[in-house]
């Protein structure tokens, strides 16, 4: 037992569910439990969370409820820290590749688990029974086919009898155990024997078929390093990652993955971020650039000061969200799960009225129709359609953060795959968020480099926006800064300093001016240069768009949606922008405005709002589904429905296409699940298929809507079609 924030919160992982009905089954049974509250189960998180009151129920009473229904249940473990190993210099012998395993216990290989052994065993037994056959020993092919079946069916049953303590008559396992039983007694050992034997196989390939699913989630837990280089006393440590706080300094050598969220204090060095913002081209950073724990460092050895701890990384947050995402189920598939709760009893109500009506009414044989009707009870589990939605959430939530798309959920998805408009804001979204020199504009007689190194040299030291612009392009184009001093600043005019024994000022310049006007028109920001009163030219700044705004709002109009800006800048730069990127825009929008804009786009369908997570947060939960802009920011990983790690524009239509797709794949998984049970219903119910092939209709569908899902795991969104 493992307590979590605060002393009635519990959580467990547990081993053994294939499937929807594992983890409901696990659920009413626990909820039956006294001071039971708050159950969440994960199916391909394998986690199970809930509340326990005080001196009620003891977390041992619920790991005896769990272990009684045939599953495992264990404590998250906690990783032990590795014994440093102090070293000298940089070298070192510890394999900085390794991952950390030890919140994932090691599972078994598919043939070395129970149900292996168990398809094995009545597999060789069903097999000498059908040699028995074969050989004309029918007396003892009949003991070993009812051999075969009763070894099969022993385990199933007992699982059943657990269900059925715990309150749930309904369950796989005891329409199967009725089935197989049923089938013995009207002298049918053969098909019992095969029956048994092919729900033994089925629900191996369940299991089979969920932990590749799982890998998908799995894989993003285990790219965080388990070790660390630590700097102490001037020599390095290798300590466990998780031991490691913030402030400290580690050595990051080339080839190593991060194992922390840090900033470089030392070295310069290209950094792979595929693995947490699906970026494919390595990035080169400096000292005093962020870097995220799970990315590579590809060439230079780097000293990086820790900023979080492991287990508050972007990577660990982002892992962590994907398997929380689970319980935001999608409205679809909270139909499914009430449809199922009901079509169960339906079924089996079903099977009784042909077992009893025809022999009654009509007089018909009671061994024929107590057949159809014990086929009809194998049809009647709903696995393969509970699965449906689950499995394709997990794969499609798996598949969007390995490419830098966060979604928190199936509901998120389903929200997403039905839109109608996408509302964005403008700067920081559709704009770079930054000013950056457009015009240079000097006046007669004065050359074009003078004037910038003159208005550099003034704005040298500004944390203001446009200075930094004007200073970033004066070291673009290489200029020298001029010596300089009394440097003033006047608040909404600009700034001045003594430069070369001259007064030289840049501030706002004159409206009136039929130049400046005409590049305010443009959407942009125009200050003067003057030196002792004396105008020598003017700069014009702007917040450009972002180099792929175009072509991503170009796929948004290619899947059928309506893009709108939504911003609080004046008209004149929002309609610069506009006009440019080919967008429909709403200016001066204060944030209710942009809350009121949303909710009338809204009478027209599904809305999107895209915005920085900070200054549109109002808008963010206002629409259907908001998205955060941020590479791998706190304000993109938790104010929003979904965040676009990488911050590139191209990326929300992507996440749309893989959220269209998903829905795509759970329309596919439920039609094939509701196709095969409602044909061989019929078919059973007509006699045309036995008990065997009720087996195959059950488990086959679980498994062909597993493996469907799978399909979004190799899937790249970014990709159309």
């Amino acid at each position: 037992m493992t307590e979590l924030s605060g002393n009635d919160s519990h959580e467990w992982r547990i081993t053994g569910m294939d499937c929807a009905a594992c983890s409901r089954k696990i659920q009413t049974a626990v909820e039956r439990l006294p001071g039971v509250s708050g159950v969440e189960i994960t199916l391909m998180n394998e986690r199970l969370r809930l509340q326990l009151a005080p001196e009620t129920t003891l977390p041992a009473q619920v790991e005896r409820a769990v272990q009684a229904l045939g599953y495992g249940i264990t404590a998250p473990a906690v990783a032990a820290p590795e014994a440093p190993t102090e070293q000298h210099g940089t070298e070192t012998h510890a394999d900085h590749g390794s991952h950390n395993h030890a919140d994932l216990p090691t599972d078994q290989r598919w043939y070395h688990t129970a149900k292996a052994r168990l398809v094995f065993f009545t597999g060789i037994l069903l097999a000498a029974a059908q040699i028995a056959k074969w050989t004309f020993l029918v007396d003892h092919a009949v003991w070993a086919f009812t051999l075969a079946c009763l070894v099969g069916l022993l385990p199933v049953a007992r699982k059943a009898l657990a269900a059925l303590r715990a309150g749930m008559p309904f369950t796989i396992e005891m329409l199967m155990t009725i089935a197989a039983t049923g089938a013995l007694l009207i002298g049918a050992a053969e098909e019992a024997a095969l029956v048994v034997f092919l729900f033994a196989v089925g629900e191996l390939l369940e299991g089979v078929a969920t932990n590749l699913a799982r890998d998908g989630i799995r894989a993003l837990a285990k790219l965080v390093p388990a070790t660390a280089l630590l700097e102490h006393d001037g020599h390095s440590h290798e300590v466990a990652a998780e031991t490691l706080k913030p402030g400290q300094i580690i050595q990051v050598r080339p080839g190593d993955r991060m194992a922390v969220d840090g900033e470089i204090v030392s070295g310069i060095s290209g950094i792979d971020e595929s693995a947490v913002t699906g970026e494919s081209l390595p990035v080169t950073k400096g000292p005093g650039a962020a870097v995220l724990a799970g990315t590579i460092n590809t060439e230079a050895v780097l000293r990086v000061r820790v900023v979080k701890a492991s287990a508050d990384s972007t990577l660990a947050r982002i892992a962590q969200m994907v398997a929380d995402a689970e319980a935001a189920r999608a409205p679809t598939e909270r139909f499914i799960d009430r449809f199922s709760r009901w079509y169960m009893p339906a079924i089996v109500g079903v099977a009784l009225l042909v077992a009893l009506l025809p022999p009654l009414t009509m007089g018909a044989d009671w061994g024929t129709w107590t057949y159809r009707a014990l086929a009809l009870l194998l049809i009647g589990c709903p696995c393969a359609l509970v699965i449906s939605v689950p499995a394709a959430v997990a794969a499609a939530l798996s598949t969007g953060a390995r490419h830098g798309l966060l979604i928190k959920g199936g509901a998120v998805i389903e929200a997403m795959a039905n839109l109608h408009t996408v509302a964005l804001d403008k700067t920081g979204t559709l704009t770079e968020g930054r000013p950056v020199l457009t015009d240079t504009l000097p006046a007669e007689g004065i050359a074009a480099i003078t004037l910038l190194q003159l208005a550099a040299t003034v704005e040298a030291g500004s944390t203001h926006p446009l200075a930094k612009a004007i200073l970033a392009q004066a070291k673009s184009d290489g200029l020298t800064l001029l010596a300089s001093h009394d440097a003033r600043a006047f608040p909404g005019k600009g700034v001045e300093a003594m430069v070369e024994g001259a007064l030289v000022h840049v501030g706002v310049a004159d409206a009136a001016n039929p130049t400046v006007a005409l590049l305010q028109a443009d959407g942009k920001t125009v200050v003067e240069v003057t030196r002792d009163g004396v105008a020598l030219g003017l700069l014009a700044l702007r917040d450009e768009p972002r180099v792929e705004a175009a072509e991503a709002l170009q796929q948004l109009k290619a899947l059928g949606l309506q893009a709108v800006m939504l911003t609080g800048d004046n008209l004149g730069s929002a309609t610069a922008v506009a006009n440019r990127l080919g967008i429909q825009a709403q200016a001066g929008l204060l944030p209710e405005g942009k809350i009121a804009a949303i909710q009338k786009l809204a009478a027209e369908g599904g809305v999107m709002m895209v915005g920085d997570g900070i200054n549109d947060a109002p808008a963010l939960r206002q629409a259907s589904v908001g998205v955060a802009m941020g590479a791998g920011t706190d304000v993109a990983l938790e104010t929003a429905d979904a965040a676009i790690l990488r911050n590139k524009l191209t990326d929300l239509p992507a996440m749309i296409r893989l959220s269209r797709a998903a829905m795509a794949n759970i329309r596919q998984n439920v039609a094939v699940a509701l196709g095969l049970k409602a044909v061989f219903l019929i078919t059973s119910v007509l006699g045309l298929t036995g008990l065997w092939i009720a087996v195959l209709a059950d488990t086959g569908a679980t498994v062909l809507v597993t493996l469907n899902a799978m399909r979004l795991l190799a899937r790249d969104p970014r990709r159309g079609g």
